[in-house]
């Protein structure tokens, strides 16, 4: 009877008062085995693929939503910008460097960062005049310059997704490498480009500000990969001195990870770009750090203890 009264002051007997967590979650899963299933089913259709499939859901999802809702707001239609920028993207980025083809992403370095680089500078040029010219010709309403540049530097990032589900590695590894590379690349060049933006003063524009513009944006996109690789070359030395693998392996994980994730929140700290910081930190990482782990440990393991900490260490921070 105490044990039972117990449980049920714990709140272990009542039913859950969080519905709408509980409904989001519920609702997310299902759809995330959905698209795998049907993306599995359609692998070898023509018309079809996985990111179709989960454009799709997602589309038909949140119009049902909207209309047994009858368009009010529904806690399944919001999405918290920090969940995304502080829990999700930090391991999507990091694992992109982990898993790339470093000789073929080096081999064509200067190709991807003509295209990156150099071409999401032209399309930020050209959005931002176009939208100058035609918000003030529809007298739409009086924008000041820094927001022009801002839609630029917006509308500059691509999303090489969809192209990528099209390609295929093996039978197209340059033409992979350029749109995996200029993906990535061409994402943290527009946000670096965006928070070049935010912190300089752009009143009084003149020749010297615009040098002064070019030299912030070089900073930052040189501070930032300068702290990815020394974050990556740090956490190998440490693991390579230390030899946690004699007590642990998952330590040697653990590490990994959280200087990884360190990585990107001392970026974002210090006002650099934490996508590019985190992506080269994986690729040093997968060059040095993982070949300092545990040789006797099975590969197999090694993974599914990287695979156990990265979602241990997601849930832990996002229940706090």
């Amino acid at each position: 009877r105490c044990s039972e009264g117990g449980m049920m002051g714990l709140g272990l007997g009542d039913p859950p008062a969080d519905y709408g967590s509980i409904m989001a979650v519920g609702l997310f899963v299902a759809l995330m085995c959905i698209c795998i299933i049907v993306g599995h089913l359609l692998e070898e259709n023509r018309w079809m693929n996985e990111s179709t499939t989960a454009l799709l859901l997602g589309l038909g999802a949140g119009t049902v939503i909207l209309f047994a809702s009858s368009g009010k707001n529904s806690r399944l239609m919001v999405f918290s910008e920090d969940l995304f920028f502080i829990y999700l993207l930090p391991p999507i980025i990091f694992n992109a460097g982990f898993q790339v083809k470093k000789k073929q992403f080096f081999r064509n370095f200067m190709t991807i960062t003509l295209f990156a680089v150099v071409g999401t500078l032209i399309s930020f040029s050209i959005i931002s005049l176009g939208a100058m010219g035609l918000i003030s010709r529809l007298n739409i309403g009086s924008l000041e310059l820094g927001d022009y540049l801002a839609l630029g530097a917006i509308f500059s990032a691509t999303d090489s997704v969809c192209t990528l589900q099209v390609l295929s590695q093996d039978e197209t590894p340059f033409l992979y490498s350029l749109v995996f590379g200029e993906g990535v690349v061409n994402d943290a060049t527009s946000v670096v480009l965006f928070n070049a933006i935010q912190n300089f003063d752009l009143g009084n524009f003149s020749s010297l500000k615009f040098l002064q513009f070019i030299g912030n944006f070089l900073y930052l996109f040189g501070a930032s990969t300068f702290l990815g690789v020394a974050s990556g070359l740090l956490s190998a030395y440490v693991i390579k001195k230390l030899y946690f693998g004699r007590h642990s392996t998952d330590r040697e994980v653990a590490i990994m990870m959280l200087m990884a994730y360190l990585s990107y929140m001392l970026a974002e700290l210090l006002d650099l770009s934490g996508i590019l910081t985190v992506f080269f930190c994986g690729i040093v990482m997968s060059h040095y750090t993982w070949h300092n782990v545990t040789e006797s440990m099975p590969s197999p393991r090694c993974h599914s203890s990287l695979r156990r900490f990265s979602f241990s260490m997601l849930a832990w921070m996002h229940w706090i």
